[in-house]
């Protein structure tokens, strides 16, 4: 049976009055404004907080009503991730692989950095709707005619791509602790020096010593996303350089 969902995906495609409720009073929100709401409900509270209840209410419709819009909350998310994808303008892919390939990572670290609830999406389908195809697309274009089969394009697509997503998730990670905690990283450290100092004590950790010292020092906190995201995206696209110029 085909999904439900696809027509909604590509309604600005389809006729016009494909996907919209077919039934009772005409509607007093499109489809857009529906899914648009959900986005800035999630943007503002997280994932978790969305339902169907709560985004009837900040419409101002009833929730059974919104249901003759999207059938479930799990197909509302699927397009609430291609209505996000769609809002950016994707860049033309210039330079040679590496910077192309850094295009791509940079497009994705600032949608999810935007919108860290697309951290929390899983389980969709994400290349049924257009403007995730457009993405798609566009992120092969930037190994296309380098020398790689289909498969490797795709994979080194995914490995760059799940790369910059890994960033977020570290970064984010890093915020939702420090406003669990009320402290900075900084913070935690100077606080803890001293009981760390005690516990450890008698325990011969001179490698561990030396580098977390060193890097400390120099992240100011007990990671740093930045250079973590250069340092990480530098050896990927080194070994990607490399694997394409590998003899035959």
């Amino acid at each position: 049976m085909a999904d439900p969902t696809l027509p909604l995906l590509w309604r600005h495609v389809l006729p016009a009055d494909d996907g919209a409720p077919k039934r009772g009073r005409p509607p007093r929100v499109s489809v857009d404004e529906v899914v648009d709401a959900a986005i800035e409900l999630a943007d503002r509270d997280g994932l978790a907080a969305l339902s169907m209840r709560t985004l009837a209410e900040q419409l101002g419709i009833g929730a059974m009503t919104l249901y003759s819009y999207v059938a479930s909350r799990d197909d509302l998310v699927v397009l609430m991730l291609d209505q996000v994808l769609g809002r950016t303008e994707l860049p033309p892919l210039t330079g040679d692989l590496r910077a192309r390939l850094t295009q791509v990572a940079e497009v994705q670290l600032a949608d999810w950095r935007a919108h860290p609830w697309l951290l929390d999406v899983v389980g969709v389908r994400p290349w049924l709707g257009p403007h995730a195809a457009d993405r798609y697309e566009w992120q092969l274009s930037a190994v296309e005619g380098v020398g790689l089969d289909d498969i490797e394009m795709d994979q080194t697509i995914t490995l760059v791509v799940g790369f910059a997503t890994n960033v977020v998730r570290a970064e984010h990670a890093v915020r939702q602790a420090e406003r669990q905690s009320g402290q900075t990283d900084l913070e935690w450290w100077e606080a803890n020096s001293d009981e760390l100092g005690r516990v450890m004590a008698g325990r011969d950790y001179p490698l561990a010593e030396r580098v977390g010292s060193a890097a400390g020092e120099a992240y100011q906190a007990g990671t740093d996303p930045r250079r973590e995201l250069e340092f990480g995206l530098g050896r990927i696209l080194d070994g990607i350089e490399a694997y394409v110029a590998r003899p035959r």
